[in-house]
């Protein structure tokens, strides 16, 4: 048994799908979050969340308040995820809170040095941010690289600020460059 719905967090409303005791996909917010629920999940209906996705619901809305949780415990459903995407989606969930990594890191942590596009790729087509939290890996030099969520780049550094991993960070991507 399986459905999606949508629940409002601190930046916006967002959309939960899932299928038995895994999670689907999370969609974050966008002008038209419901109509973008129904087109990638023309399968499932919208309605109540049972307890399980209700608690994952409530975590992705504390994680996005500034608590931080790595989430790494919500079960995923990847079947039909490209093998190279669910071991970037796998790495990426290690980084902690608060915490970022550069697409050539990431590539060079897979053993795959020069990787850095593909990894970019595989978070772009990221069904579940930000419980796979590719808001957390950046351009080099600081950059903040693309993010396909609706804000784009803006929504990245939103979610980056609002876990604090500028506060103490070398990269301080807000502060005026001189």
């Amino acid at each position: 048994m399986g459905g999606f719905a949508l629940f409002a967090t601190a930046i916006g409303h967002c959309g939960i799908a899932w299928q038995g005791d895994l999670l689907a996909g999370v969609q974050l917010p966008e002008a038209a979050t419901r109509a973008r629920m129904q087109r990638r999940f023309p399968q499932l209906s919208e309605c109540a969340m049972p307890p399980a996705v209700a608690a994952w619901a409530a975590r992705v809305v504390a994680t996005l308040e500034g608590v931080h949780d790595d989430l790494l415990d919500v079960p995923l459903a990847t079947e039909g995820v490209p093998p190279f995407n669910a071991r970037v989606y796998a790495l990426a969930r290690r980084i902690p809170p608060g915490k970022t990594m550069t697409y050539g890191e990431m590539a060079a942590a897979l053993g795959e040095p020069g990787a850095a596009r593909a990894v970019g790729q595989a978070l772009g087509h990221n069904p579940f941010a930000p419980v796979v939290p590719c808001h957390r890996i950046l351009a080099a030099n600081g950059k903040t690289g693309g993010f396909s969520a609706g804000g784009g780049a803006a929504t990245k550094m939103r979610m980056l600020d609002i876990e604090g991993a500028f506060a103490h960070d070398t990269l301080a991507l807000f502060a005026p460059r001189g």
